[in-house]
């Protein structure tokens, strides 16, 4: 599985903003949340990969990325979460991907492409933070475009079509409205507590996200927009339904140029 995809589904899926309400009343947003992944909207811009004479390239990371496909740690830079990659090469229809930051494993992937080429089925583990327990998925991807004549079964574009399933860990998250500060916390261990004002606010536990503003724009509807070193990465944009059960999240992923939505539900 390519590792802009995974950026996508541990930063999109658990990205949220919620809006203010009086210090002495609940809001309707404090406690726990859960994404429905049957009401996910992937984004509709494929991934490209190419595995050819030896060199695994990804096309769509940013930076893209190009190591050698020979099972060893290879150098990479410009990427917050890891600094090399491993590709091995399990087979004319598999390979198998571990990331490290600092020697630690951070990503340990496989991506299989169905004998007819049309689909792959990916699993993932990602370790992200020392502190909790890592974040486990799997998932199909539909094929959009094939790779050059002698590549590998991998190469081409690629869309996520479904998550099969994603750990609890990924999907759930806690908030808190305290007067005029919103706060944030997971089990993968990322938080903050950010003024609803747009002022930007410190953000903990991603090292893909340094800091976090949200806004009011409605009765109903939020926006957060989550900076790296100073630069937007992501924005999303929240409606919570008029019975509080849930609330509709759509994300604009700047880095990559692509958009996804999805539901979550109160626990």
């Amino acid at each position: 599985m390519n590792k802009s995809l995974v950026a996508v589904i541990l930063g999109g899926l658990l990205g949220a903003c919620l809006m203010p309400s009086p210090a002495t009343a609940q809001s309707a947003f404090d406690g726990t949340w859960k994404i429905d992944l049957k009401k996910v909207e992937m984004p509709k811009k494929p991934d490209v990969l190419l595995l050819q004479n030896g060199m695994y390239h990804c096309k769509t990371c940013v930076p893209p990325v190009s190591v050698k496909a020979d099972g060893t740690d290879q150098p990479v830079s410009g990427h917050p979460y890891y600094d090399t990659m491993a590709v091995t090469v399990v087979d004319d229809h598999a390979i198998h991907e571990i990331d490290k930051k600092d020697g630690k494993v951070i990503s340990d992937s496989t991506m299989t492409v169905a004998a007819d080429g049309k689909t792959a089925n990916f699993e993932f583990t990602e370790n992200r933070s020392s502190n909790a327990a890592p974040v486990t998925g799997n998932g199909t991807m539909l094929r959009v475009a094939n790779g050059p004549a002698g590549a590998h079964a991998i190469s081409g574009s690629w869309r996520t079509q479904s998550y099969g399933s994603v750990s609890d860990n990924a999907l759930t998250r806690s908030y808190k409205v305290d007067g005029d500060t919103f706060s944030m916390s997971s089990p993968t261990g990322e938080s903050y507590s950010a003024k609803m004002d747009g002022s930007d606010a410190p953000y903990s536990g991603d090292p893909g996200t340094t800091s976090v503003s949200v806004k009011k724009l409605g009765q109903h509807v939020m926006q957060e927009t989550a900076k790296r070193d100073g630069k937007v990465t992501s924005v999303a944009k929240m409606t919570v339904a008029a019975d509080g059960k849930s609330m509709t999240i759509a994300v604009d992923d700047k880095l990559h140029g692509t958009h996804m939505s999805f539901v979550a539900m109160k626990q």
